[in-house]
C-alpha cells in the first residue's frame, strides 16, 4: 500500500488562475504518475461553477487526473462549512484505489473559535473577534484490499504569515506597525497550534474505541517537526512524562528519509520538511519506506520572482509504503 501527499498549490482554472490548466498538467501529471499511490491526498484544489451554474465542482482536478489510474478511484472532498459542498479554494481531496467507507470534514467542531480582543487594531476594537481556522481536516475511513480499515487524516494546518489585524496593513503586502505585524504573526501561529490540537484530540478519540487502530495523518502542516505543531501532534513520551502513553504517539516517518534530502520545500536557500506522513504506533509495524520527490524543486522566493507563471508546485510529494495488500 502507497499512501502519498502533495500540495499542488492553488490548482484552478484561468480567469482565477494566470496560469493556463494544461502547462500546469504537462508539469503535475508525471509526478502523480510517479507516485503510484493507492492513497493520495491533496491540498490547495480550488473549486470551480459550472457554466449553467450550481455548486461548485472540481473541474481542474478532473482534467489533472485524466488518464491516470486516479480518474476512477473513490473521492473524498472536505466541505466549505457543514453540510456545504465544495470551496472556493483550497479544498482537501483524498483519492483511494479502494472504497471510502465515510468521510467527513472537522473545523472548529472540538476546538472552538478562538475569542481574541486585537491590541493593536485601528481604531481600538470594541468587541472580541472571533477567529476560525481557514480549512478543515478530512477524516476518512478506507478499507483496503485485505479488509483492513485505514483512517486517513488529510491536513493543511495554517500557514506562517500574518493574519490580517483591523486598520493595521497599508496593503496586502505592508503593514503599518511592527507591533500590528507581530499581533498578526501570532494570530496565525495560534491558528496553526489549535488546528494541530484539533487533529490531536480526533487522534485520540479513535484510539480510544481501538488501540490498535491504522491511522496516517498526511499533509501540508506547515512546521517541521521540532515545531509546535508537530510536537502537539507527536505526543512523545519525552512531552508527556508517561511511558504508559507510548502506544498514543504519532511516529514521523520522514525521520527515516537522509538528511540531505528530507525536504518538501526550498525557501530562501533553507530546505524544510514542511509536508509530512505520520502514522499511528500500532501501523508502523507494516512501513517499509518512503519517499521524498524534491528533485526538480527550485527555491520558492527564487521562482516567485524570476519565473513568469511557474507552472508547478513549491512543495515536493511525499509517498509512504507499507505491506498491507
Amino acid at each position: 500500500m502507497r499512501i502519498a501527499t502533495f500540495n499542488v498549490d492553488n490548482l484552478d482554472l484561468p480567469p482565477r488562475s494566470e496560469i493556463s490548466l494544461d502547462d500546469r498538467i504537462s508539469i503535475l501529471r508525471p509526478q502523480l504518475k510517479r507516485l503510484r499511490a493507492d492513497i493520495l491526498c491533496l491540498q490547495e484544489i480550488n473549486g470551480q461553477h459550472l457554466a449553467a451554474g450550481g455548486p461548485r465542482t472540481l473541474l481542474a482536478l478532473d482534467k489533472l487526473l485524466e488518464g491516470t489510474i486516479y480518474q476512477s478511484y473513490a473521492r473524498a472532498v472536505s466541505a466549505s462549512s457543514p453540510g456545504g459542498g465544495v470551496a472556493d479554494v483550497h479544498n482537501l481531496v483524498t483519492l483511494s484505489r479502494w472504497p471510502i467507507l465515510n468521510f467527513q470534514s472537522i473545523r472548529n467542531t472540538l476546538v472552538p473559535l478562538l475569542s481574541y480582543r486585537p491590541l493593536t487594531s485601528i481604531p481600538p476594537a470594541a468587541e472580541p473577534l472571533k477567529i476560525a481556522f481557514e480549512r478543515p481536516i478530512l477524516v476518512a475511513d478506507i478499507e483496503a484490499a485485505s479488509g483492513r480499515v485505514v483512517t486517513v487524516i488529510n491536513v493543511h494546518y495554517r500557514a506562517p504569515i500574518a493574519a490580517p489585524v483591523p486598520g493595521q496593513k497599508e496593503n496586502a503586502s505592508v503593514w503599518r506597525s511592527v507591533s500590528g505585524w507581530a499581533e498578526g504573526y501570532a494570530i496565525a501561529a495560534w491558528k496553526r497550534t489549535a488546528q494541530a490540537l484539533e487533529t490531536r484530540l480526533v487522534i485520540d478519540g479513535l484510539l480510544e474505541t481501538d488501540a490498535s487502530r491504522f491511522i496516517i495523518v498526511a499533509g501540508d502542516f506547515n512546521a517541521e517537526d521540532h515545531e509546535t505543531p508537530l510536537k502537539i501532534l507527536i505526543g512523545a513520551e519525552e512531552d508527556t512524562g508517561n511511558g504508559r502513553l507510548a502506544e498514543r504517539t504519532l511516529v514521523v516517518l520522514d525521520r527515516s528519509i537522509s538528511e540531505d534530502r528530507r525536504f518538501s520545500v526550498l525557501h530562501h536557500g533553507r530546505a524544510q520538511m514542511l509536508d509530512h506522513i505520520l502514522a499511528s504506533w500500532q501501523s508502523l509495524a507494516h512501513f517499509r519506506g518512503i519517499e521524498a520527490h524534491n528533485e526538480t524543486l527550485a527555491d520558492e522566493l527564487v521562482s516567485f520572482t524570476r519565473v513568469r507563471k511557474e507552472p508547478g508546485s513549491p512543495h515536493a510529494p511525499i509517498v509512504a509504503e507499507f505491506d498491507v495488500p
